[in-house]
């Protein structure tokens, strides 16, 4: 009898915490994606253009995909894509978790096992790369103005997130997409509770120095900063 009180008591208090934990984080979440980091920047007078595009839950980074700076069709190839389609002006980053991404298309694939790899840093990371032809602003999609040395310092937070083979080449993931124009490669990291696809979204604006949250795990974290 003493048995199963105790365990019932050992049950009751990790339920108690679990709970005390979530209610935790939704709060820390929510109030920390309020502060806002770079709120002083200006787009006056600068000549590139990226966008931050959101589907509702997953933010991208979106950038030329040839400037004098940068020609990210000699590495994101768009021979690796269905369409093989040359013609695009943008390409979107999204960085996130490798198993959820490969093994759930839709939100009807999603299997218990795969989320709770990824809340709890025990899967690897994939790049997800999409090209554009054009972005319409709105809502889910922000166009920000930056500079050349801001977009340098992008270019070099995002070429850092993924996995460079020994020829310093992105490792395509063959085989994997979810329509005619995108491609997935290998990243580094993980994802979890703490870090999203939407912290590394807003940690590459933060890189380039642009409005961001201190801190989000949310699209929403990023996108209330652009009104």
């Amino acid at each position: 009898m003493k048995v199963i009180q105790k365990t019932i008591g050992i049950i009751g208090k990790t339920i108690l915490g679990i709970f005390i934990f979530l209610f935790l984080y939704a709060i820390s979440v929510f109030l920390i994606s309020k502060i806002t980091v770079n709120s002083d920047v200006s787009q006056k007078g600068k000549e590139i253009e990226i966008f931050i595009l959101s589907n509702g839950v997953h933010t991208d980074i979106v950038v030329p995909v040839t400037t004098e700076i940068k020609d990210w069709s000699t590495e994101i190839l768009f021979a690796q894509t269905a369409s093989k389609d040359s013609l695009a002006h943008y390409l979107a980053f999204g960085w996130g978790d490798k198993g959820f991404y490969l093994n759930t298309p839709t939100w009807s694939d999603l299997k218990a096992s795969t989320a709770f790899k990824a809340a709890f840093n025990l899967s690897t990371s994939a790049m997800h790369t999409t090209f554009y032809n054009n972005l319409n602003e709105g809502e889910n999609c922000k166009k920000i103005r930056i500079s050349t040395e801001e977009y340098q310092r992008l270019i070099a937070f995002i070429e850092e997130s993924f996995q460079w083979d020994a020829n310093h080449k992105v490792q395509w993931i063959s085989g994997h997409s979810y329509g005619n124009r995108d491609a997935f490669y290998e990243a580094k990291g993980s994802y979890n509770l703490f870090y999203t696809c939407n912290t590394w979204t807003n940690n590459a604006l933060k890189a380039a120095g642009q409005k961001a949250s201190l801190w989000t795990v949310y699209d929403k974290g990023i996108l209330n900063h652009y009104p």
